[in-house]
């Protein structure tokens, strides 16, 4: 079929160029006539902490919106001297002012603490909490009555931020400020990493011209590569505009999209080289070159697919999102790959090895050193496989000390002010109001009945919290309504506590408080009360941050077990032998655990952290894990079908599994290390991006394809079969007979 498809594109190549290039200019009208933006929704559907953010939204909508946190400073004197005083509560007023600004605290405020009850009567106790005693650190809470839509409304609420605290500046102080508002409306300059795709792609046309030696053969890859990434982005664009689209799901994209279609083009053209090299007509050679390294990209594509849609298996949206953005691109990759790849041969002809760059008489498939390279491992086939093994043993070790946490704002650049602000008020209030913890209680129906039993069950649990061990303070619970004047019979449907920590919101010990608060503390305290325990729930960034963890440490082995399970299943269809699937399954699992443990050592421990701009040590990103499994699985997918399936090809056409195994990899090697390259080319240049959860991911993907090509690809993989050379292509009969058979070469 793809063959046929190969000689369509060809023989038809100007309508096909034409509805590619009509399919980009629509997909660019469509995204300025739809212009959405991505936005970071996490949830974690089934987890306290989501619970809390359902009930603040529907009880408390005022203040679920998004928040910003503003941070005064006088290096002499007291903000509590009537100038600065002064200038600070004309700053506040300001703010207050600011379109969609619904609450803003005051650092001067008496902030109620305790409350007890005497006969009935009570006795609240205050302080002043949001400044120091020396009065020269203050700070104050902005809330919006509207969570973050996009960058750009984001971006104008700091602006108007930072008007509005003219007075305060004009005054002397210093203002800086913080919160998911700063956050998103004044992220790290890019530098170099805003032209990342570019010097992805340059670096890839370089590697391309020193594969192929000639500038047409070079221009087939990169300009599929260019359409099919842009149309991607427009579509993805457009996709904005309706639905939640996670920040990291375009850049990924990017990464990937650029990556896969210039290696699926690589492979087709690297094909058709060879046939035209053997005398082969234009369309004969683009339909075999379809049907041979066209049917692997359409098996490799699957796989990288089945992996990042699989996501959904992990249950948190937020993945979910961003694996089915990721997969679209590499969907659209494919299929650029298997249709305008093919109208492009047939479109240059006989020219496809037009401007010469090297003078040269091989192109990608020169066996050279390939066969060399293959002589030796047959050879020390022992050796070649036992120091691979130990070298990715001794790379996963790493992985045992593996933490997870989201990156904060004390993880970002210095010379931001959202970094400034988190300094001022971890040092001067102490780490854990970086990430206080937020109870949301959901209230049985009041009555004059039970209020002082609810009143009561709001002392005892105050009292029980505030003294569990790494608590630093909580404030009263404050209701979502009361009984007035006008409105006698108002009463309460849920509550509020703040629980600020003594420890940092990614400290282990943060992890452990949240657990002994809805484990142990909680109910204890409110048994035999009139508010269940199972009514409370904790809540606030850095519960998400641990249910988030606990979920995907939950479902990940699931998620692995199916995926592996299913590229077994798809490996043992294609290439009918039990122990190429088993040792592919085994050997992909070790290439992505040394990726792992190469993460650790360089973001947790810091080893060459100054190397790829890393500001500060820092826990692995939960997700980051999850999104490597996903795609490195699929990667690494690739290179084994083309290598298994030359080696396959060769053992059928002799009959002899090492001499196959010697020629295949021969054959296949210095295509799949330029495919490599250009692939690490591309995930490198998104390392130098300011973002630590990009910087990550770019950094993890292409160690990993590192690990996987020269470790276990080019090394591990053919030992491997050059040890057990009987056992390569064993299959039992019965499951012959069950099995579905498909074709990859």
């Amino acid at each position: 079929m793809l063959q046929r498809l190969g000689r369509f594109c060809a023989h038809h190549h100007r309508i096909v160029i034409v509805v590619w290039l009509a399919l980009l200019i629509g997909a660019g009208v469509a995204a300025v006539a739809r212009n959405g933006q991505p936005k970071d929704e996490f949830s974690v559907p089934g987890t306290q902490s989501q619970q809390a953010l359902d009930l603040l939204s529907t009880e408390f909508p005022s203040a679920s919106g998004a928040g910003a946190t503003v941070v005064f400073k006088v290096s002499s004197g007291a903000l509590t001297d009537a100038t600065q005083e002064a200038a600070v509560n004309a700053t506040l007023d300001n703010i207050k002012k600011i379109s969609g600004v619904s609450s803003v605290s005051s650092p001067f405020a008496e902030t109620p603490t305790t409350i007890t009850w005497d006969e009935g009567t009570p006795s609240v106790q205050t302080a002043k909490q949001a400044i120091t005693p020396d009065g020269q650190v203050g700070f104050a809470s902005v809330t919006f009555d509207a969570p973050i839509t996009s960058a750009d409304q984001a971006t104008s609420w700091f602006d108007q931020l930072q008007q509005a605290a003219q007075p305060a500046t004009q005054a002397g102080i210093d203002v800086t400020f913080g919160g998911a508002v700063v956050d998103a409306g004044n992220p790290a300059p890019p530098g170099v990493s805003e032209y990342s795709k570019y010097i992805g792609l340059g670096v890839a046309v370089i590697i391309l011209l020193f594969a192929f030696g000639s500038a047409v053969s070079m221009s087939v890859p990169i300009g599929t590569a260019v359409v099919s990434v842009t149309i991607s982005t427009f579509l993805t664009t457009v996709l904005e505009a309706s639905f939640t689209v996670g920040s990291i799901g375009p850049v990924l994209g990017d990464m990937l999209g650029l990556a896969v279609c210039i290696d699926y083009s690589l492979f087709i053209v690297s094909k058709y080289r060879s046939l035209r090299d053997e005398g082969q007509e234009t369309l004969d050679a683009v339909g075999h070159a379809l049907g041979t390294a066209g049917t692997a990209v359409l098996f490799a594509a699957i796989a990288v697919c089945l992996a990042l849609c699989g996501l959904i298996l992990v249950g948190i949206p937020y993945i979910t999102q961003v694996g089915f953005v990721a997969a679209g691109y590499v969907v659209m990759s494919m299929l650029a790959a298997l249709t305008l790849v093919p109208a492009l041969l047939g479109a240059i002809g006989n020219h496809i090895n037009g401007g010469r760059i090297f003078h040269r008489d091989h192109g990608p498939d020169f066996v050279g050193i390939g066969a060399r390279w293959a002589g030796f491992i047959d050879r020390r086939r022992g050796l070649v496989g036992g120091v691979a093994l130990v070298i990715l043993v001794v790379l996963i070790l790493p992985v045992r000390s593996m933490t997870f946490g989201l990156p904060d704002d004390g993880d970002i650049d210095p010379a931001l002010t959202q970094q400034q602000s988190f300094q001022l008020i971890d040092e001067n209030f102490g780490p854990g109001q970086n990430g206080s913890l937020l109870l949301a209680i959901d209230l049985p129906t009041i009555t004059d009945q039970n209020m002082v039993q609810v009143l009561d069950a709001f002392e005892k649990l105050q009292t029980a919290v505030a003294g569990a061990q790494d608590v630093a303070r909580v404030s009263l619970p404050i209701p979502n309504n009361f009984p007035t004047s006008s409105d006698p019979s108002a009463m309460p449907t849920a509550a509020i506590m703040q629980v600020v920590p003594t420890v940092a919101p990614n400290d282990p010990a943060a992890t452990t408080l949240v657990e002994n608060l809805r484990n142990t503390v909680i109910p204890q305290a409110l048994e035999g009360t009139a508010i269940p325990a199972s009514n409370v729930y904790v809540g606030g960034q850095t519960a998400i941050n641990i249910d988030m963890t606990d979920k995907l440490i939950e479902e990940l082995p699931i998620y692995i077990l199916a995926v592996v399970a299913t590229a077994f299943v798809l490996l043992l269809m294609a290439f009918r032998s039990v122990y190429v699937a088993g040792t592919a399954a085994v050997m992909n699992l070790l290439s992505i655990g040394a990726a792992y443990g190469v993460l650790v050592a360089v973001f947790q421990w810091g080893w060459a952290k100054d190397a790829i701009g890393l500001v500060t040590t820092l826990p692995i990103v939960p997700f980051v894990p999850v999104m490597m499994f996903a795609v490195l699985f699929g990667l690494s997918m690739d290179y084994e079908v083309f290598l298994i399936s030359r080696i396959r090809e060769h053992y059928l056409a002799s009959g002899d599994a090492r001499e196959a195994v010697r020629t295949g990899l021969s054959t296949v090697a210095r295509v799949i290390i330029v495919a490599a390259a250009i692939m690490m080319s591309v995930f490198a240049s998104f390392v130098p991006n300011p973002d630590p959860e990009v910087k990550m991911i770019g950094f993890g993907l292409t160690i990993a394809v590192l690990i996987d090509v020269t470790l276990v690809r080019m090394a591990l993989v053919p030992a491997s079969l050059q040890l057990l050379p009987k056992a390569n292509w064993w299959f039992p009969r019965w499951l012959d007979k069950i099995l579905p058979k498909i074709s990859v070469e």
